[in-house]
């Protein structure tokens, strides 16, 4: 049987867009909409849904009180879809804490290219949900669209390894669904000095602006949004922008980012599969990998390249994943060295690089 999902929204136009693109899905039975929490408490007496797509700011009820109530009560996993205005991605990361399972943008009316892509993201972050089993936590048909693209759209493979070995190390990490609580665990177990970070989190615009602050406010490190040209530091986090993919790049013996644009890659923007490659290409045997939890594969054939240059590789081992997609995926090709529990990701890598 397909999935079914509760689509929570005040807006009826996206009530009816989200419709018609989780409708789409040929793995997507049935779709209920309710234009408010209240709506949806009375569908839930007689609907019970694999997913539900949350807005944040409704009437009569908001969606982080629905979100807390429902999480407390009768766990089901939520998807919070949310303009993600500046003003309100501080609300929408609260959600995550809360027991969201993620993040989506809430689709606008604009070009097909636009539409296209968020039929892709939306479907994917409503399968990887219907994967996971919600704690309860207590009170206190798919759309046509152009192939699935690789990482040879923003950056040919490299034909030889990076410059030897150096003083400076590259720490490349890449999560999904799940990946907020996990990069939170990981980056608050990081030292002061510790090698440059770069990672890329399956987020829409404007929210990673938000997670990055959050975890700067945790973090013995500086942690910060990229922009195109930042440098690569010891005791720097560069987190990639929602809407963007972030490549490693070198000029002599100096790291630095480029932030663009570019078309979806494995389904994303940003890719882990497009920082992956450049860290195999500029960084070689001076990087190591690690690859979080996540639906999909994203990254996967990114961390075989960094391994066959000489990087090691970490994968997040599937008991500590909220979804073992991508971790699983880099497995099965060969790309990793290590598999092993979120808490030790931090203490193994800092054994890497020192």
């Amino acid at each position: 049987m397909g999935l079914k999902i509760l689509v929570v929204d005040d807006s009826a136009v996206v009530r009816q867009t989200l419709s018609q693109i989780l409708l789409s899905a040929p793995d997507i039975e049935e779709v209920v909409t309710a234009q408010d929490p209240y709506v949806a408490a009375s569908r839930l007496k007689t609907f019970v849904p694999d997913v539900i797509t949350l807005d944040v700011e409704m009437p009569r009820m908001d969606g982080l009180s629905f979100l807390k109530k429902l999480m407390s009560q009768h766990p089901i996993p939520v998807v919070m879809c949310s303009s993600l205005t500046e003003t309100n991605s501080e609300t929408a990361l609260r959600a995550m804490e809360y027991g969201a399972v993620d993040i989506i943008q809430k689709p606008r009316m604009g070009t097909k290219q636009f539409l296209d892509e968020s039929s892709v993201l939306i479907c994917d972050a409503v399968r990887a949900a219907a994967d996971v089993r919600p704690k309860r936590i207590s009170p206190s048909k798919t759309r046509e669209v152009a192939a699935k693209l690789n990482a040879d759209v923003m950056l040919a493979k490299a034909s030889s390894k990076a410059m030897v070995q150096t003083t400076e190390t590259v720490v490349a990490v890449g999560a999904s669904t799940g990946g907020t609580e996990a990069l939170r665990v990981f980056v608050e177990m990081l030292p002061g000095d510790f090698p440059g970070v770069l990672i890329v989190q399956h987020m829409p615009e404007h929210f990673t602006t938000s997670f990055a602050e959050r975890l700067n406010s945790l973090s013995n490190m500086t942690v910060k949004e990229a922009a195109d040209g930042d440098t690569v530091l010891p005791g720097r986090v560069l987190l990639a922008p929602g809407n963007k993919h972030m490549l490693l790049q070198r000029s002599g013996a100096r790291y630095f980012v480029k932030v663009t644009d570019g078309p979806l890659v494995s389904r994303h923007r940003p890719s882990v599969d497009v920082l992956f490659r450049s860290a195999a290409r500029y960084a070689g045997g001076n990087a190591v990998g690690v690859i979080m939890t996540g639906m999909g594969d994203d990254g996967a054939k990114g961390m075989l390249e960094m391994k066959e240059a000489g990087a090691s590789t970490i994968a997040q081992d599937e008991k500590s994943c909220v979804v073992f997609g991508m971790p699983k995926v880099a497995i099965e090709l060969g790309g990793v060295d290590h598999v092993m529990p979120l808490e030790k990701i931090a203490q193994t890598v800092a054994s890497l690089c020192y």
